[in-house]
């Protein structure tokens, strides 16, 4: 060819380059841009950091921050190194005639080159996102309220992640179950048009984070989908995971995302969510079979204190299996009355005549629960009380209780006389406190059976005595009624000395946690003196829990507290036997 014809052809080479509808830029292996077309120049410059464009894996360090060990791990001399790329683009005030996304392809075209072509496909991207709509719009399809899918298209979804997963041993996806962890306390104590305002901001914050890993972790273009699947429960499946350990990454962010303050009104409220992870190894049977695993991992999430994710294990199933049938068997005990109650006898340790380590053995009873289960013999508590609480029993079974000790205690009246317990402790549970007019049943109960207001007391936890202006209202009814609220397990929840002031309650109940080292630990002992200091100064009386040894026993009486409870005395005995055992004093 002529030199004049082969300049010609070069001349109209570089004007197709420069005028060419495509970015075109050539990179050393290093990254640094060697020439680049004003399309190039156009398209990378929103991305660059800095607004310099001297190397490609700085400009693009935001958006694809794999870039740079993808080149290094390209062993062919030539090829394609990365394929449609999608690169969001934020906004840059020139509104929707500037590009909003990218699609981003990188070949190496020899042992030290590179080329990049990057191409405007924020046309296509919209096109995609009605076609979606289009196809997501139907109500049944589409939640009204956080614009999200529902139920049916998360199903869809996974189920062809599942099936293209045999196909493909090197995809990885994974489902993540969420659960809100306060809406049903803020639909009840601020309505349900918060509780909506919450669930609306809470999606946007989930989609928002979505969003925000696509930029920063998808090389390939992996796809991320939130649904709602329930009144407060959301599904998301994480699509072409590059690595499948990015989940944790992912859910640890959702978590510290979600748990952030959601302004409503003038008021700041809190609702974080609990995490149930199913990964692509641990799927089984269909998408219902993968959800629902992935709704077990998250109750043990919730179970375990709420805020947090937990990952499936397959042992979870036989737990929740257990938990159901559990809670069908405690149905039926409620119902065939196998449920029965124990009491503790709480002494008094101090007074005349106490010097000699004697206790009065009239002080009072603690009532608890026992299941006596037709096949299973006695069923401990800690075996049934999480799952009635879970499954909404825990208010039947507390009023079971109260109305069953209280007659009891008016019967030993009878029987007793002055010997008889004077003070009947019982547990309350949220579920009580959240009832309406609940004090106002208490009060027609003590009524109804003859019994005096101050000889019940009744127990909250810490956790449960700090709650919400609701359950505050009703402690300060219950105690308008005469009787007295003792602060239980005190030590192990939200409380501090500093705050006991705040507290409606007239008894502190010092956990078994502190006096079981007792004994042994001078820093425990100062810290059940300052407890029962703080409680005098406030006009509350005290009662140490779990006493299990003369020591001990020494020690809280030393410290001035008035009362306790523990094995050293007696372990929760059946009414007849409280009888007797009171009657051994003799």
């Amino acid at each position: 060819m002529p030199a004049t014809a082969a300049n010609e052809a070069y001349e109209a080479l570089i004007q197709f380059l420069y005028q060419a509808p495509i970015g075109l830029a050539q990179t050393s292996l290093d990254g640094s841009i060697e020439m680049a077309n004003p399309m190039s120049a156009q398209l990378l410059m929103p991305v660059s950091p800095d607004g310099s464009l001297d190397n490609l894996f700085d400009v693009l360090a935001d958006v694809a921050p794999h870039l740079r060990s993808m080149v290094a791990a390209f062993a062919p001399a030539s090829g394609v190194v990365c394929e449609s790329m999608r690169i969001p683009l934020q906004p840059d005030g020139r509104g929707q005639t500037a590009p909003q996304m990218l699609s981003f392809n990188l070949l190496k075209m020899g042992p030290d080159r590179l080329m990049a072509v990057l191409s405007d496909i924020t046309r296509e991207v919209q096109r995609e996102q009605q076609g979606l709509a289009r196809r997501l719009s139907a109500a049944d399809r589409m939640d009204n309220l956080t614009r999200m899918p529902k139920r049916a298209v998360a199903l869809e979804r996974l189920q062809r992640a599942m099936e293209r997963a045999p196909e493909e041993p090197g995809y990885a996806f994974a489902v993540l179950y969420l659960n809100c962890d306060r809406l049903k306390q803020i639909n009840n104590t601020q309505g349900h048009a918060a509780g909506n305002e919450v669930l609306s901001m809470l999606s946007d914050r989930l989609r928002t984070t979505l969003r925000s890993r696509n930029r920063l972790g998808q090389p390939h273009g992996g796809e991320q989908m939130a649904a709602r699947v329930g009144g407060d429960e959301f599904v998301v499946v994480l699509d072409d995971l590059e690595h499948p350990d990015d989940v944790h990454v992912v859910a640890q962010r959702l978590l510290d995302v979600l748990a952030k303050p959601y302004g409503i009104g003038t008021q700041q409220l809190h609702c974080g969510v609990s995490i149930g992870i199913v990964l692509r190894a641990q799927t089984r049977g269909d998408a219902e079979a993968v959800l629902q695993c992935a709704s077990i991992a998250m109750a043990e999430a919730k179970r375990a204190g709420g805020g947090r994710y937990v990952v499936f294990e397959p042992a979870m199933h036989a737990r929740a299996a257990h938990r159901s049938e559990t809670e069908a068997e405690l149905r039926l005990a409620l119902a065939e009355e196998q449920l029965f109650v124990v009491y503790q006898p709480v002494v008094g340790l101090l007074g005349p005549g106490r010097n000699d380590g004697s206790v009065d053995r009239s002080a009072g009873v603690e009532a608890l629960v026992r299941w006596q289960h037709p096949t299973r013999g006695v069923v401990p508590p800690f075996e049934f009380i999480g799952v009635a609480e879970e499954c909404g029993l825990i208010g039947a079974l507390g009023d079971f209780v109260l109305a069953t000790a209280c007659r009891q205690f008016v019967q030993w009246q009878a029987e007793l006389g002055a010997r008889a317990p004077r003070l009947l402790a019982v547990n309350l549970s949220r579920a009580q406190l959240a009832q309406p007019d609940w004090a106002e049943h208490v009060g027609e109960l003590l009524r109804s059976i003859g019994m005096a207001p101050a000889q019940l007391q009744l127990e909250v936890t810490e956790s449960l005595a700090a709650q919400d202006e609701n359950v505050q209202t009703c402690l300060h009814a219950l105690k308008a009624l005469g009787l007295t609220l003792a602060l239980d397990d005190f030590g192990t929840g939200y409380s501090s000395l500093a705050s006991l002031h705040q507290l409606p309650v007239d008894v502190v109940k010092i956990d078994r946690s502190f006096v079981s080292q007792s004994a042994t630990s001078h820093h425990h002992r100062v810290l059940i003196e300052a407890t029962v200091r703080v409680a005098h100064s406030l006009g509350m009386g005290t009662v140490a829990e779990g006493i299990e040894t003369e020591a001990q026993a020494a020690i809280v009486r030393t410290l001035q507290c008035e009362k306790g409870q523990g094995y050293l005395f007696s372990k929760p005995l059946r009414a007849e036997d409280l009888v007797r055992w009171i009657n051994a004093a003799d």
